[in-house]
């Protein structure tokens, strides 16, 4: 019974770490606009720090355009503070109505600086999926010296995290060369 929980355990500790590295990820920009560049922009209202995405309709009009719609007209100059401090390589621009943030196309340097970004985050992803699989292991050793575990169900355990890991890392692997790839497009 231990024995299956330890697996699951880890696997849900895989897949939360490989969520968070790709909600990471919807953070760098890319050559075209997503609204996760200003998912974390926070606006100053009425006091209250709070998140854009309850104060603004966000969307992508063009490929290279976010559009930024304040539900409330009045807080159009903070919700243009707030974004304007997120620095995207452009100044927002306001018609009194909503606020357009065109994006610039990344030149090579940037590319470069944001794929060498990409890859040190799935690095630390992959830091973190190790220590798992070390906790993981310890949990284990302690059941079998608990005697909840003999000698060949706790190497058949490890055998098991180590393959359940590569998948993972695998996974991370993946989508690493799918950010790249976004990244690298023109």
């Amino acid at each position: 019974m231990a024995y299956k929980t330890v697996l699951k355990d880890g696997q849900d500790r895989f897949e939360k770490t490989l969520e968070h590295l790709k909600e990471q990820l919807k953070r760098i920009r890319t050559g075209r606009a997503s609204t996760a560049l200003v998912d974390n922009v926070r606006v100053d209202y009425y006091g209250t720090s709070t998140p854009i995405s309850q104060l603004a309709a966000v969307s992508i009009p063009e490929p290279r355009q976010i559009l930024i719609k304040p539900f409330d007209a009045s807080i159009l100059k903070e919700v243009s503070k707030a974004v304007l401090q997120v620095d995207l390589g452009s100044a927002p621009q306001d018609d009194g109505k909503v606020i357009r943030l065109t994006l610039p196309p990344l030149s090579g340097e940037q590319r470069k600086k944001y794929s060498a970004k990409v890859k040190e985050m799935c690095e630390e992803t992959r830091v973190a999926m190790r220590n798992t699989r070390r906790d993981l292991n310890k949990e284990a050793d302690t059941m079998k010296k608990d005697g909840e575990l003999t000698e060949d169900e706790n190497k058949k355990l490890h055998d098991e995290i180590q393959t359940l890991l590569k998948d993972y890392e695998g996974k991370v692997d993946e989508t690493l060369k799918h950010k790249v790839t976004e990244i690298e497009e023109v």
